[in-house]
């Protein structure tokens, strides 16, 4: 019993190891602008997914993908515009963790306070209605 719980505790603990030394690729760049760009690039872009985490803290294996083609991309020369275009064609606005603010996306961003605005202005507009129907009330 001892035994074979040793045995899956070490075989656990070496492909923990070994998944681990995957994911941890030693990065090189052309320039230190670039690993910037890099990490900044991989922070800003979400995890398909994963759905709550960007590329950088995500270890799903579309996010470790999605990290070494934008290392390429970026080692290639390509434009923080062209990589974010290209992911935005290739997932979605979904893929983006600040998505543009306009089309449909305007809505999502400015529905809720023009909502929360006509609801103050109809509350508005019915207490001061009340407050007439009081008054005349009072009168007669």
């Amino acid at each position: 019993m001892i035994v074979i719980r040793f045995f899956s505790f070490a075989l656990l603990a070496f492909f923990s190891l070994s998944l681990s030394a995957e994911t941890e690729k030693v990065l090189n760049f052309r320039t230190s602008v670039d690993e910037i760009r890099y990490h900044d690039l991989i922070s800003e872009l979400r995890c398909p997914k994963c759905q709550n985490q960007n590329l950088a803290d995500s270890n799903a294996q579309i996010a470790i993908d999605l990290r070494t083609h934008v290392y390429d991309m970026v080692n290639d020369g390509t434009s923080d515009t062209e990589i974010l275009a290209y992911m935005v064609a290739r997932y979605g606005q979904f893929v983006l963790y600040s998505p543009q603010k306009k089309g449909v996306n305007f809505i999502l961003w400015y529905g809720p306070f023009v909502i929360l605005g006509v609801g103050l202005i109809g509350f508005i507009l019915v207490i001061r209605r009340n407050a007439k129907r009081r008054k005349q009330r009072a009168k007669s």
